[in-house]
């Protein structure tokens, strides 16, 4: 039985920010060296970035980019990855060397070159207020103080204008190199806003939050009026300690409120009043967190087959199948519902580890979830409006990978249009893993033509790799809008719908 879907394009819910669809890199196995910057390899441009993958990110707009983590930034000193002598550092969280010869002005260059804003996180673990503060100078100020002048020495006379910044990462964590208590972090984060509005007051500031009401609440009271955004983070299928992938079903289990954080965030916000001037920013999300055993831990691995070979297993492409993209669009389009409160989501990271793109010697792979980001970007528009079924979704029996059985609804639906021209765009997501579903078009689109961009494997366990494309988005003209059409979706597919003049 096909699904009634109404759309009322007079009944706007907002108008989405790009920044949804922002993406994350970090300082991480091959994320950074022999990832996107690899000064020797034949495809890398005069600046050592790979000129294919900037390609690839540019295909999908990246609208933003957080660097440089993470959980690296914490021990990671800006002032000695900028100028002539630098020098290979110890990196302390993730336990390897860093060449430093990628830094502030290499990152300001490949955004640049992506076309997007640069995110800057900040160290404030074993940093401090004045050193953030001192990178704003870098970057922002013309001519002013030391810092300008060494920007305009190292090369760069015009000022960087970095508009986002993030202060700290996961520092309400063990994990987190210069971890702090609620106290501690409300009492820094002030002193590091005020510094960094003094050097910029329109830098917009981000801190670490998570959906911790004693954490939050400490944070908001203290520093709530030097904040633009507040920071939160979550990963669904934990991976950390042992690379065992959650089945398809198992994902599934994970869509089931999959927006619960920024509820809880949202709730904070109102109760203090501040849901009005603070907007969310999920800076770091994946549904599989990145596997890096023995380094979080209070015991550390000893040796590198303990705790560095392992992180290879990130790069194994089979791992990335329909149930990350089906994971992927119901997060997108959760964000698109929530858009008048989360103005910026960063898929962490874009490139290797769980990233949507894979880049070897001699080239790239496309993951499944980069083709959501394709879809969602470049075929949705930005104006969420209300979208209702008359009739029930229908519902899947799942077990999760905790073991508990929960309901989830087959259908994830969003509905869309556009600022500049006429027309609607849906996206529906079918989770099911084997059974197709209709949708009927019961609101009228007479003189709309409708096409479909299907996005889907032969199974829910498709993948992309070397030599080997599984997944892929398929075009489909649908002809002239009929009254009550119905259209059918494929199972385990995300798909989005156009009717357009």
């Amino acid at each position: 039985m096909a699904i009634s879907i109404q759309v009322n394009e007079k009944r706007i819910k907002g108008r989405r920010s790009l920044m949804l669809y922002g993406h994350f890199i970090e300082h991480f196995h091959r994320q950074i060296y022999n990832g996107i910057y690899d000064p020797q390899n034949p495809l890398s441009d005069e600046d050592g970035l790979r000129s294919d993958i900037l390609s690839a990110m540019r295909q999908i707009k990246v609208p933003v980019l957080r660097w440089p983590g993470g959980c690296f930034v914490s021990s990671y000193h800006w002032k000695d990855g900028v100028g002539k002598n630098r020098q290979p550092f110890f990196d302390k969280a993730w336990r390897v060397e860093d060449p430093n010869t990628f830094g502030t002005d290499e990152y300001i260059k490949m955004c640049r070159k992506i076309g997007c804003e640069p995110y800057i996180c900040t160290n404030a673990g074993t940093g401090t207020a004045e050193e953030m503060s001192d990178w704003v100078e870098y970057c922002n100020l013309e001519s002013e103080g030391k810092y300008a002048k060494w920007r305009i020495e190292n090369g760069s006379p015009l000022p960087y204008g970095v508009k986002y910044w993030s202060i700290g990462n996961e520092n309400y964590g063990f994990w987190e190199i210069g971890a702090k208590s609620a106290d501690e972090w409300g009492r820094l984060v002030k002193e590091s806003a005020k510094m960094m509005k003094h050097v910029d007051p329109r830098a917009e500031l981000s801190a670490a939050a998570l959906s911790d009401l004693d954490w939050n609440m400490n944070l908001l009271k203290n520093c709530g009026q030097f904040l633009d955004w507040i920071s939160i983070h979550e990963y669904w299928d934990m991976m950390a300690e042992k690379n065992e992938p959650a089945t398809y079903e198992q994902c599934m289990a994970y869509t089931d409120h999959i927006d619960h954080s920024v509820d809880e965030v949202r709730g904070m916000l109102a109760a203090m009043k501040l849901d009005k001037k603070i907007r969310i920013a999920f800076d770091e999300w994946n549904l599989r967190s990145w596997h890096h055993p023995n380094v979080h831990t209070v015991r550390q691995g000893t040796g590198k087959e303990d705790y560095i070979t392992p992180r290879d297993k990130n790069d194994d492409n089979s791992m990335y199948n329909m149930a990350d993209a089906v994971f992927t669009a119901c997060f997108l389009s959760a964000m698109n519902r929530n858009c008048d409160i989360v103005g910026m989501a960063n898929f962490a990271p874009i490139l290797n580890t769980r990233g949507c793109i894979y880049s070897y010697p001699e080239g790239i792979v496309l993951r499944s979830t980069y083709h959501v980001f394709d879809l969602y970007v470049n075929y949705l528009g930005d104006t969420v409006v209300d979208l209702w079924t008359p009739d029930s979704v229908p519902g899947m029996h799942v077990t999760g990978k905790n073991g508990q059985e929960t309901d989830v609804e087959t259908l994830d639906l969003l509905a869309t249009t556009w600022s500049d021209r006429a027309g609607t765009a849906l996206a529906v997501v079918n989770k099911h893993p084997s059974d197709s579903a209709a949708i009927r078009l019961s609101t009228a689109f007479e003189g709309m033509n409708v096409v479909i961009y299907r996005l889907n494997g032969s199974s829910p366990d498709s993948y992309n790799d070397v030599d080997r494309t599984e997944v892929s988005v398929r075009k489909e003209e649908l002809g002239m809008f009929r009254e009550n059409m119905e259209i059918s979706v494929e199972p385990h597919s995300v798909n989005v719908i156009q009717l357009v003049p």
